[in-house]
């Protein structure tokens, strides 16, 4: 099981200094949406910039021109890309032949898909790296949680990872754990911590000790 950082409502130089507070306990950084959407790929560019060796994510969500989409993150250093499982199989495709071409992964993010179960089937069969189950900042407002979309798409799926996200913390962790995601994703369960350094050494810690068990 693999850690990612989600950063989302952070400018460039917040990104930066955060990162640096909790390099050592992370995998993988995710450049969120909103920071993309307002700094554009120079985010996901500086980052790569300021840490060759850690692995990027631009969650850019793609629903069209995939290949064109992958191909630019991929440009500015994104080592993982998003697209979401909403979109049209010939946009998952053209994602993922581009992806396969640049040597960078994709993450198939299943936000507002409705029958989890038959979309991830058919996902894991067009190739992506992973899939995961995401609950929005909507949703999670309302109590709801990913855990049982979860527990859906490791039942199905043969060939692609498996990841998590939305409003995981340490609290909640062995709960996610427990379904056994190759990516757990975590970010206000970090972000909005005092001492963020700490916080992300405690799950990494929890997450391997889990994985060693």
């Amino acid at each position: 099981m693999k850690l990612q950082l989600a950063l989302d409502l952070v400018n460039i130089p917040q990104a930066i200094e955060l990162i640096k507070e909790v390099e050592e306990h992370i995998d993988i950084v995710e450049i969120g949406t909103p920071i993309i959407n307002s700094e554009g790929h120079r985010a996901v560019r500086e980052v790569k910039d300021a840490f060759p060796d850690l692995t990027v994510l631009a969650d850019v969500k793609i629903m069209d021109a995939a290949g064109y989409e992958v191909a630019q993150a991929s440009a500015a250093g994104a080592d993982i890309v998003t697209i979401l499982g909403a979109a049209e199989d010939s946009s998952i495709k053209g994602a993922v032949e581009e992806a396969r071409k640049q040597g960078k992964e994709i993450l198939v993010d299943m936000i507002a898909v409705k029958d989890i179960k038959t979309r991830a089937e058919e996902l894991d069969q067009l190739g992506a790296d992973y899939i995961c189950v995401h609950t929005g900042y909507d949703l999670q407002a309302e109590g709801k949680d990913s855990f049982e979309d979860l527990r859906t798409i490791k039942q199905v799926v043969k060939n692609a990872k498996t990841a998590i996200a939305g409003g995981i913390k340490r609290e909640t962790l062995p709960e996610v754990m427990k379904a056994q995601p190759d990516l757990i994703i975590v970010g206000g369960g970090i972000t909005s911590k005092d001492d963020k350094k700490t916080e992300a050494a405690k799950i990494k810690q929890m997450i391997d000790e889990g994985v060693n068990q």
